[in-house]
């Protein structure tokens, strides 16, 4: 199984509402992120598996600077993530990358048992982020079914939650399969704009490349198989969903058949950060 079954990661978690506390924090958060380096030509490098081409507009961080751009919201440090963003900060994309070995995409992918598979898993879910101190969040159906485009070798979907004051939000997730792994591509974007948002997005992965050797279509007698098919990459997947309560953390995976971890960023809360990229950092 992948790790991100294998081992949910459980200190991703932060208090609610920290960007909005204090004027001091809002002050100081800023500087920090401005200190990133943030990478906006050529191409970004994920995992030393794939990459993907900075498209005139966006910008990329590394897995060190993804890691500080999370702590600055109040996360521990994560590793092995890498995100993408157009330098308005109307929304970002996070890539990790898991050493499956080769999903066989031959299975049929059945929607509803999906979706009532992750609707049973609520309750333990809710217990657990209840342990986390975050809010209960429910699923309330797909916003788009999962799919799969034997193409581009991705599958995707969109899920519709509600949280214990019911309001509504929507994540949308992509993994993109390779010869030893799946890329986990993970949108951040609040609801209103998520259509747009999605098509941008979408736009971006297609300047997303394996490197020689980790293409779906180089696989090789005697490579490792996973025990896994499409269904259980969307049931183990991580989730973003864009809220304005505040970042609570990505979140490296949650158990398949257990309860779901959801990763959230309030996109709200950079909108007036996109500006930062036009300042250059002085020595």
């Amino acid at each position: 199984m992948f790790k991100s079954i294998a081992a949910a990661v459980l200190g991703l978690s932060l208090s609610l509402g920290l960007w909005a506390q204090t004027q001091e924090a809002r002050q100081e958060l800023p500087a920090e992120i401005k200190a990133l380096n943030w990478q906006e030509t050529g191409k970004g490098q994920i995992a030393d598996k794939a990459s993907i081409q900075i498209p005139s507009g966006y910008a990329f961080l590394s897995q060190s600077d993804t890691s500080k751009l999370l702590q600055a919201f109040g996360n521990p440090p994560t590793s092995d993530h890498f995100l993408i963003a157009p330098k308005s900060l109307d929304w970002f994309a996070v890539f990790s990358y898991d050493d499956t070995g080769y999903v066989k995409d031959d299975e049929k992918i059945d929607a509803n048992d999906l979706l009532k598979s992750m609707q049973a898993s609520d309750k333990a879910g809710n217990e657990e982020r209840k342990k986390l101190g975050l809010e209960a969040l429910y699923t309330d159906g797909w916003q788009v079914p999962p799919h799969y485009d034997t193409a581009t070798k991705r599958l995707e979907w969109g899920l519709r939650l509600r949280d214990e004051a019911g309001e509504k939000n929507v994540n949308y997730t992509s993994r993109i399969l390779g010869r030893g792994g799946v890329m986990t591509a993970t949108l951040v974007s609040d609801t209103e704009s998520l259509g747009k948002n999605t098509d941008e997005f979408k736009k971006v992965l297609a300047g997303f490349n394996y490197k020689d050797g980790q293409t779906y279509a180089e696989f090789k007698n005697g490579d490792k198989v996973a025990a896994i098919g499409l269904g259980a990459l969307v049931l183990g997947g991580a989730a973003a969903v864009a809220t304005k309560k505040g970042l609570w953390g990505v979140i490296a995976g949650a158990l398949a058949a257990g309860w779901k971890l959801i990763a959230a960023a309030a996109v709200a809360l950079f909108a007036g950060l996109g500006k930062l990229f036009g300042r250059k950092k002085t020595s």
